[in-house]
């Protein structure tokens, strides 16, 4: 598929697309229509492997992690000591989002209820952290 169809199949932005291929996450096949710039021809593995990307975005993986977790895969795919130890990892981070969001979820509740009556002390947000 070309990018305008990659695109929509994986809810990227075309630019965005373009990006992960410039860094290297994504390796396309070369058309061989285009001229200079041929066209870039996406596979389902390509769909797959950019949802894979979003994915450890969101789990706060950086670009650079993510791309040299792609590596690791694509040198030895089976390596289940490496996928236990990714997994716990991204088990940790979700973890403390959690706390996190707790916190902060709770010091808007208290702000909210704080607001309300405004008796006492306003609620800090150190205090929820």
């Amino acid at each position: 598929m070309l990018i305008a169809e990659f695109a929509r199949a994986t809810g990227l932005p075309r630019e965005t697309v373009r990006f992960y291929v410039r860094r290297g996450l994504l390796h396309p096949e070369q058309g061989r229509k285009g001229g200079s710039r041929p066209y870039q021809i996406f596979s389902p593995k390509e769909v797959e492997l950019a949802r894979i990307i979003r994915v450890h975005q969101a789990l706060g993986s950086s670009l650079t992690e993510i791309g040299a977790m792609i590596a690791d895969y694509a040198a030895e795919p089976q390596n289940q000591a490496r996928t236990e130890a990714l997994l716990k990892d991204h088990i940790t981070r979700l973890q403390q989002q959690r706390r996190e969001i707790d916190g902060m979820l709770a010091f808007l509740q208290a702000k909210l209820s704080w607001m309300a009556d405004q008796s006492g002390e306003p609620p800090r947000f150190a205090d929820y952290a």
